[in-house]
Parts: structure tokens; C-alpha cells; sequence
């Protein structure tokens, strides 16, 4: 058994922007991923950072839904701020069985469990389109609840927590979701998001006690990140 983590597969079988677009490590993405992913095999776990599907609806995510399907394996689902599709758990799963996808999971005010792990997590929250400082504030808060929510459901358990922003970066950092890591005793953190050139405003390593690792699929060379082998 293993357990992976990658973000922003910007599927786009069912809406018209490929990747491809961005040129670099992006031309030829879906096959990219699709040999990278290859490694994952049916008693694996792999968590899925957001950002998945160009679609704007549950819809017109079908085919990128079947071919996240077609992954072995349990998959564990966070949303991503280009998530359009995202509306609620229930909807989620009916629109799974309609379709016949099994073991797709959404992490939102929860948790799951592996060998011994209790995997945490939500989208988290990122200024970097508002350079106003007038964000949303309602929607921080919840993300806030959501997170905290999630880490309670854990109990004792120890804990990795999986978010689709960056909580710390170069220049930055969100001072109320570190409080959050630090008070829950996490142990290490996975998050996506960054693309490119802001790979080098990533912070990894350990940062006060956290392991942190940026893991969206051009940072990996569209290979799963091994989590824990």
C-alpha cells in the first residue's frame, strides 16, 4: 500500500482549454500524467489537490471523471479555486453512481483515515488576486471552519494535512491557517497551486516543526508525489 498526493491535473476533456496552451513542462501533459500515474495500483490511496476539471458543471465533467476513474485505487477529492464544477458532497456522489465511478471521496469537513494517518484537509486561502487586502472574508472564515472541522474529525490520529493553496510562501504566509497546523499538532503538510516560474516561491522543507511540499503535477514532472511508501 502507498499513499500519493498530485494537484492540478487541468483535466479538459470536457471543456476546451488544454494546457498544452502554457507551453514548457505542459505540452503533452495528459499523456504525461497518464504514464506517471501508471505507478499508483488498486490498494493505493492517491489524494487529488484541486484545480482537476476545466469544466464549469458536475455535466460537463463526465469524461474528466471517468478518466480520474480509470486511476486504481482509492481517490480522495479537495477543491481547487478553478473547480467550477464543485457544488456539494451529495451531488458529487449521486453524479458518481449515475455515471458508475466508485472510490471517489471529497475531503471537505472531514477526514480519512491511512495506516495509522488521518489525512486532513480543504482548499484553503490565497490573497494573491487581491492586492487590494479587501478579500473575501466570508469565504476565508469558512475556509478556516472547514479546516479546523476536518482536524477535530481526527481526533488523535496523527496528522497530514492536504490543501490546494499554499499556506506559506515566499513574501507571504496565512498567519490563521499555520496557527491551525500548529494547534492540531500536524506533521506535515501537501498543497498545490503553484505553477512555473512561482515553483521557486515555494517554501519546502520543515518550518517550525511542519514538513511542507508543493505537489501541483508540472512541480512532480506529472508523476504522483509518494507521500508515504
Amino acid at each position: 500500500m502507498a499513499l500519493y498526493a498530485i494537484g492540478d491535473l487541468h483535466l479538459c476533456l470536457g471543456a476546451p482549454k488544454p494546457m498544452d496552451i502554457f507551453g514548457g513542462a505542459w505540452v503533452g501533459y495528459m499523456d504525461k500524467l497518464q504514464q506517471g500515474l501508471s505507478v499508483i495500483r488498486p490498494e493505493d490511496t492517491t489524494v487529488l489537490l484541486g484545480d482537476l476539471s476545466w469544466a464549469l458543471d458536475l455535466n460537463h465533467s463526465t469524461a474528466d471523471f471517468a478518466w480520474i476513474d480509470q486511476i486504481p485505487g482509492r481517490k480522495i477529492i479537495l477543491k481547487g479555486n478553478h473547480d467550477y464544477w464543485w457544488s456539494t458532497a451529495g451531488k458529487f456522489y449521486k453524479f458518481c453512481e449515475q455515471n458508475g465511478f466508485s472510490n471517489q471521496w471529497i475531503l471537505n469537513n472531514n477526514h480519512y483515515e491511512y495506516e495509522g494517518w488521518a489525512i486532513c484537509g480543504t482548499r484553503g486561502w490565497f490573497f494573491e488576486e487581491d492586492q487590494s487586502g479587501s478579500h473575501d472574508e466570508k469565504v476565508f472564515r469558512r475556509e478556516l471552519i472547514r479546516l479546523e472541522a476536518s482536524l477535530q474529525s481526527a481526533g488523535e490520529l496523527p496528522k497530514i494535512v492536504f490543501l490546494h493553496y499554499p499556506p506559506k510562501y515566499k513574501g507571504y504566509e496565512c498567519p490563521e491557517i499555520l496557527e491551525l497546523l500548529r494547534k492540531y499538532g500536524v506533521r506535515r503538510c501537501i498543497y498545490g497551486h503553484l505553477h512555473g516560474a512561482s515553483h521557486g516561491l515555494a517554501m519546502e522543507g520543515i518550518w517550525d516543526g511542519i514538513e511542507y511540499k508543493l505537489v501541483s503535477a508540472d512541480r512532480v514532472d506529472f508523476r504522483p508525489y509518494p507521500v508515504i511508501l
